[in-house]
């Protein structure tokens, strides 16, 4: 039986359950049961243009975003999906402080639920640093089946490390 990796932290009756699908090679289909085709926001612009339309409709008064891009250095088995810095300079007598998002480049062809929660995470650390309570309420308030595509989105992740590609 292959290890889930992307699973660890899930109960054992829920990983039983992926692995039962993965033995009857069903896995894949219920995947693509859920999320039948793959997102078009393949460009660091179009990426961009995305998140900031998220940012915009519910952390409008969060600090801005200086860059948001897929990053073929993300690997998800040693990071996270995704990664958001803070940067502060001094430039001459002011405090400049630039905040970025990056996306693994393997949800570039990935169901756009996956992208959307992925950056909502993402976007959530703009207000709250830590992942409390709070974080997760706000993650929920901007997508609230939040939990239940992270979940998803390590299944597909699990699929992928498997089977490879999903969509053709």
């Amino acid at each position: 039986m292959p290890e889930l990796t992307y699973l660890q932290g899930y109960s054992e009756s829920l990983k039983a359950q992926v692995h039962q699908l993965i033995n009857q090679q069903r896995l894949g289909q219920v995947l693509l049961s859920r999320y039948p085709q793959p997102h078009n926001v393949t460009t660091d612009k179009s990426l961009y243009q995305f998140t900031l339309d998220l940012k915009n409709q519910y952390l409008r008064s969060s600090s801005p975003l200086s860059k948001v891009a897929y990053d073929n250095k993300i690997h998800v088995m040693k990071h996270a999906l995704g990664l958001h810095t803070a940067i502060s300079r001094i430039q001459g007598g002011k405090l400049k402080a630039k905040a970025e998002i990056r996306v693994a480049t393997v949800f570039k062809n990935a169901p756009e639920a996956f992208l959307k929660m992925i950056v909502v995470h993402e976007l959530a650390h703009l207000k709250e640093k830590e992942h409390n309570k709070s974080f997760y309420s706000l993650c929920c308030h901007m997508t609230p089946d939040y939990h239940q595509l992270e979940f998803d989105t390590r299944m597909y992740l699990t699929y992928l490390e498997i089977f490879g590609k999903l969509y053709q």
